[in-house]
């Protein structure tokens, strides 16, 4: 745990990692802290998102009619570059599982999984917002997917944190997909970055997409529609499959995001099935690698291992 950087020495921080920084009006002194009765940190570490537009940056400084702004720490623009937006208390993280944060405390490997909403995220985590449709097929340009990895970079420098301390909004928070790309890969960028001196390394990391278990999954078709209400078998697997069978049109909404492989989820499965020509005992509702594939590949959001 530390003591939040102030505004000043944020920005030394990421201009020291090599970081171009522009400051929206009133940056400094824009957050919740008022307006909730509770102060930011000690913080423990870095979470990534995107926000699934594009050109909203005001939104993250202003925030939406359900939910006050600011809604990052830092925004990041496709062209426009990074952006302040809030120092302090910002509504970005929202009802995380404390599992999570105490392994991000701990900085332990792996995390475990979030399956429970039940602590406040924006108490003790920063928060970047990346310009990204989050749908797969979005691009994260080169540019802006190393100024990502500085900005976490950044931050971990300045407080002695490992790349332990990063966690997408998918890993904290049951329901999420963001960010549209693995973490594992991104945490590595972000662990050789911190390897060099500040403002060094001058490699372009590449984003992965996140990576889906086929064997895990499996288990979950099996385990969870007949487990317990709430069961959790691979809770990241089966919301990137859900999240891929509602973008298709095979799964309501509703039905998504909660990290079981129910029922309603096989029966969805099982149309995308025979949308591919699979019948009989091939339709099942049960994952088989040729159409997790295809299913990952039509709608960009995650790539298969065996």
């Amino acid at each position: 745990m530390a003591t939040p950087l102030t505004a000043a020495a944020t920005l030394t921080a990421l201009r020291s990692e090599g970081l171009t920084v522009h400051e929206h009006a009133g940056w400094s002194t824009h957050n919740r802290e008022a307006a909730t009765g509770k102060a930011f940190g000690p913080v423990i570490g870095v979470l990534i998102h995107h926000t699934a537009g594009h050109g909203d940056k005001e939104i993250c400084y202003n925030g939406r009619s359900d939910l006050p702004g600011p809604l990052c720490h830092s925004w990041l623009g496709k062209t426009e570059g990074l952006w302040m937006i809030g120092h302090g208390r910002a509504n970005h993280a929202g009802l995380v599982d404390l599992d999570v944060l105490n392994a991000l405390r701990a900085e332990a490997s792996p995390l475990p999984h979030d399956d429970q909403a039940n602590a406040d995220g924006n108490d003790v985590l920063y928060g970047l917002e990346i310009e990204n449709l989050g749908n797969g097929k979005d691009p994260y340009p080169d540019v802006q997917y190393r100024q990502a990895v500085l900005w976490a970079a950044a931050l971990c420098r300045a407080h002695g944190w490992t790349e332990k301390s990063v966690a997408g909004h998918k890993e904290v928070q049951p329901g999420k997909i963001d960010p549209s790309f693995d973490m594992d890969g991104f945490r590595a960028d972000v662990k050789k970055q911190l390897a060099t001196k500040p403002g060094g390394g001058t490699t372009t990391p590449t984003p992965t997409k996140p990576k889906v278990d086929l064997s895990q999954l499996i288990a979950a078709a099996k385990a969870d529609p007949g487990a317990k209400q709430g069961h959790v078998t691979y809770m990241t697997g089966t919301n990137l499959a859900e999240a891929a069978l509602v973008k298709l049109g095979y799964l309501a909404k509703t039905y998504a995001g909660d990290g079981s492989f129910g029922s309603t989820t096989v029966k969805a499965y099982a149309a995308w099935q025979r949308h591919l020509g699979y019948t009989g005992a091939d339709a099942n509702g049960i994952p088989g690698h040729t159409s997790l594939t295809q299913l990952g590949t039509n709608t960009g959001l995650f790539t298969v291992v065996a």
